[in-house]
């Protein structure tokens, strides 16, 4: 089982999911709009093998050891150095040339029924992509309700402290994956503060308020309204906080399409979310020929703070032997 890509489906009747144990990856998300019609809102491909390939841009995937931007791909921990591969010059991101984005996961459960849900596994060795000690990671998917996915991740150490900071990184478009850019999406993200970044996207350290800047989105506002005073775009990590909570999460952000009255929900238990708005996605090919480019979608990758190993005023992401990292994302559909 754990050998072969193959694609699962999670379907309830109302929604359908569909899930590779190729990096966890989602490539097909289908909700109905305010007519009742179905659409595949997650940008992607039609076969597993493109996702062999590494045409995708971390479409869909769960990344890791750690998500994001490691600076200089080094960081110190208990007196040692660890190095990481630079596959993100000068920085290290999202695990290296071969994270758990482009790993075959094992399945170990899969239920199909009213609550589908699947569950993978993979075992990370010590010493992989640079990383200390052996971590065990499970990663469960279930449509919980007619229109909710949840995500349920978790890490063990085996024998070593390591940093672990999984995300999930599916770059949504409301409206449908083949349907242009997402620059009149509105979006509400909770949080009153970013992490800024240097000229490498790195974090400079600095908690700073977002208000008065092109990076408040405190109110519902036009994913493209300031989207041109950014540089190429958002690829920013905001600090979550004041969103509602409802058992152990709290409410990060509110995606809406107002073309397909599509909304998405997302609560977390993350601290942090990544908010990036497909910046680098330069006409790739994807599902049923459609073509992807810059600002079709964007992502909404819950996360522990970019570089954290290297920011002690950052949420620590190192996790000790016999503790467990635990990452909840639920994703909630609707229309209004």
């Amino acid at each position: 089982m754990a050998d072969q890509p193959q694609i699962y489906e999670l379907n309830n009747g109302t929604m359908v999911v569909k899930i590779t144990n190729f990096g966890c990856t989602i490539t097909s998300l289908s909700v109905p709009d305010k007519n009742g019609e179905l659409a595949d809102v997650v940008l992607g491909f039609d076969t597993v093998e493109q996702y062999l390939q590494g045409d995708a841009p971390y479409f869909g995937c769960i990344v890791g050891r750690v998500a994001n931007r490691i600076k200089n791909g080094k960081f110190t921990h208990n007196g040692t150095e660890y190095s990481l591969p630079i596959n993100n010059p000068p920085n290290s991101l999202h695990g290296g040339f071969k994270g758990f984005d482009k790993r075959i996961w094992e399945v170990v459960e899969y239920t199909k029924g009213d609550n589908p849900y699947i569950t993978f596994k993979y075992s990370s060795s010590d010493g992989e992509e640079g990383y200390p000690g052996d971590v065990s990671v499970t990663a469960t998917y279930t449509l919980t309700s007619s229109t909710t996915l949840k995500l349920e991740m978790e890490a063990v150490p085996k024998d070593k402290a390591t940093p672990i900071n999984l995300a999930q990184h599916t770059y949504w478009n409301l409206a449908g994956h083949n349907s242009g850019n997402i620059l009149d999406h509105t979006i509400q993200i909770w949080a009153s503060d970013i992490t800024p970044v240097d000229e490498n996207l790195i974090p400079t350290g600095e908690i700073k308020p977002v208000k008065g800047t092109p990076f408040d989105f405190t109110a519902e506002k036009k994913v493209g309204l300031s989207i041109n005073e950014v540089g190429l775009g958002y690829d920013h990590n905001y600090v979550l906080s004041g969103g509602e909570e409802r058992s152990g999460l709290k409410r990060a952000a509110k995606l809406k399409s107002h073309s397909s009255s599509r909304v998405l929900n997302l609560w977390t238990n993350a601290p942090g979310m990544q908010f990036y708005t497909g910046n680098y996605v330069n006409e790739v090919v994807g599902k049923g020929g459609a073509v992807y480019n810059k600002h079709a979608a964007l992502c909404l990758e819950t996360q522990g703070f970019p570089n954290a190993v290297n920011q002690p005023n950052f949420p620590s992401v190192v996790v000790q032997p016999g503790s467990k990292y635990r990452h909840t994302m639920l994703f909630e559909f609707s229309t209004e």
